[in-house]
């Protein structure tokens, strides 16, 4: 009897997961981590108040977004959203290559652009509040940390790619 070919799009697990992390997960069908990410999303979120700061941020009022989030609790949701999303997309690749007949698979994707998205998101977090922000008026926008943690996230993550990028070319030779 052949077994039905299982398709999991490794791009539908990562926006899943960018969305929340833990639904790229569930998408994989991949329970225990889905429900560890999902729970952990929610215990971090509401002991840093994290949404609540990007309500006030995307609201305009930077003052209370500073004063209500935790940084102590959400300088661990990084690692979260990023572990969460790149799970998602590397396991559904692996689902893939092993519905093909083919063994584990033995290599991972996206790997520095994560790890540089966590760090550039946790370097932005902590220095949301350096006074250069704040003097640069070209800069001004750094000074408020949801935005601070998405523009360095998201160097970071080029920055980590990048990185990836030369190390494989450099190991292939």
């Amino acid at each position: 009897m052949r077994q039905k070919q299982v398709y999991k799009s490794p791009i539908a697990a990562m926006l899943w997961s960018i969305a929340l992390p833990g639904l790229g997960q569930l998408y994989n069908r991949d329970y225990i981590p889905a429900f560890l990410l999902l729970t952990l999303e929610f215990l971090i979120n509401l002991f840093s108040n994290l949404n609540l700061a990007i309500l006030y941020s995307f609201n305009g009022d930077f003052q209370q977004a500073h004063e209500i989030i935790n940084y102590e609790w959400g300088l661990f949701y990084p690692a979260v959203y990023g572990y969460s999303v790149w799970q998602a997309y590397n396991y559904a690749k692996s689902i893939n290559y092993r519905s093909n007949g083919n063994g584990p698979l033995k290599r991972t994707f996206f790997t520095g652009w994560f790890f540089g998205l966590v760090i550039g998101m946790d370097l932005g977090l902590f220095w949301h509040n350096l006074s250069l922000f704040e003097e640069l008026r070209v800069l001004s926008f750094l000074h408020f940390p949801v935005q601070n943690g998405l523009v360095f996230g998201l160097l970071g993550a080029l920055l980590g790619h990048l990185i990836e990028k030369i190390y494989k070319r450099k190991t292939v030779h």
